[in-house]
């Protein structure tokens, strides 16, 4: 029971969309604009810095709360152990479901890039840095995010087999989640073959 309503409350944690919330303030629905996405990069295009800021800000907090808090509560008694040690990389999972297919907003949200380093930065610390390099070189060699998103979920689950970590929760949590992301970036694929993706050129080092 207990690991149900955990796993429920990260889900529903996830679920609360910063786009959606800032976009209400500011009286408008990111989905409606750009490419539909609720997250931080659509936001960035759409409407600016300091609201994409916002954005990615209030997404990462919810994968955090989802490990540091949730994943912890315990309203009947201890959790068996061999389901404790692997609650905090569900509840993180759980909460980045709830930010793609958040239950608020019709189950049309972001693509889980913010609220997964949230996760990682508690959990797996070490890998954010190579994560967050290769997500940076991928932009500014090609101008695409979601490949560069793709790339760094890729990479995360490298630093897992190079730790000797691939059979523990993390390794499989980072095999979960490079998968997810890829699903979650299909639309980006599909655009960068017919070569219609939206490129950051500004940011590109070598442009043609």
């Amino acid at each position: 029971m207990q690991f149900i309503i955990n796993i429920l409350l990260s889900y529903l944690i996830g679920s609360i969309s910063g786009s959606m919330v800032l976009g209400k303030i500011r009286g408008i629905d990111i989905r409606t604009m750009g490419s539909g996405n609720a997250g931080g990069t659509n936001a960035f295009r759409t409407v600016g810095s300091l609201f994409a800021l916002g954005v990615v800000l209030i997404d990462i907090s919810k994968g955090i709360i989802s490990v540091v808090l949730i994943s912890n509560l315990s309203f009947y008694g201890m959790i068996d152990e061999n389901i404790l040690s692997y609650m905090p990389v569900i509840c993180g999972g759980a909460a980045v479901m709830g930010h793609v297919y958040p239950l608020y907003y019709n189950f049309k949200g972001g693509k889980g890039a913010g609220t997964l380093i949230g996760v990682l930065g508690i959990l797996f610390p070490f890998c954010v840095p190579f994560a967050l390099l290769s997500w940076f070189l991928v932009l500014v060699f090609t101008g695409f995010v979601g490949l560069g998103t793709m790339v760094s979920g890729l990479v995360v689950v490298l630093v897992a087999i190079q730790q000797g970590l691939i059979n523990t929760p993390f390794g499989y949590f980072s095999i979960f989640m490079a998968l997810f992301v890829i699903f979650t970036h299909r639309s980006n694929i599909y655009r960068m073959l017919r070569g219609e993706e939206n490129q950051f050129k500004k940011i590109m080092w070598f442009k043609k």
